[in-house]
């Protein structure tokens, strides 16, 4: 009989984030926090820290701030190799949250929906040939609502705590 092995399922999380984090163009981060004047805001913890930060929470299915800033203090490591983001402590996460406005990250989708479209230009095209079957498996989004939960929204997602 095999022995099965144990597979650290965070661990694979953080590289669908760093993936997810690998497609968003390292310009298109501080140019929206210059443009919305939130620099100021951002003494330790760095505004691409922060979008890093929800998107593993979302692609966790995080329900709290607690599991976001734990987990991604114990893998302090391996979040350091994506562009040098920081574990957020749970003060600085929920600040961030609520003192950055919500346009930084429409810009930021924006930004990077024409990075891609750019790379290819069918990318985000609504062509469906057929009918869509049914889909099997549950399709997570992200927008801009759940990458930057500012004032309430990322309690109406349900996992900013």
């Amino acid at each position: 009989m095999k022995k099965q092995k144990n597979i650290n399922s965070t661990v694979s999380k953080i590289t669908v984030t760093q993936q997810i984090c690998s497609l968003i163009p390292a310009h298109l981060t501080p140019k929206p926090a210059r443009k919305h004047e939130s620099e100021h805001h951002a003494r330790t913890f760095s505004h691409w820290s922060h979008v890093v930060s929800l998107v593993y929470g979302k692609v966790t299915h995080s329900f709290a701030l607690n599991d976001v800033c734990d987990s991604l203090g114990l893998y302090s490591g391996p979040l350091s190799a994506i562009r040098g983001a920081t574990p957020p402590t749970r003060n600085n996460l929920s600040h961030a949250n609520r003192v950055r406005p919500a346009a930084i990250a429409e810009d930021l989708s924006w930004g990077t929906l024409e990075h891609l479209r750019s790379l290819s230009p069918g990318f985000g095209g609504r062509r469906f040939p057929g009918r869509l079957r049914k889909l099997k498996r549950t399709i997570s989004l992200l927008d801009s609502t759940v990458i930057w939960g500012t004032s309430g929204t990322c309690r109406r997602v349900g996992w900013c705590g």
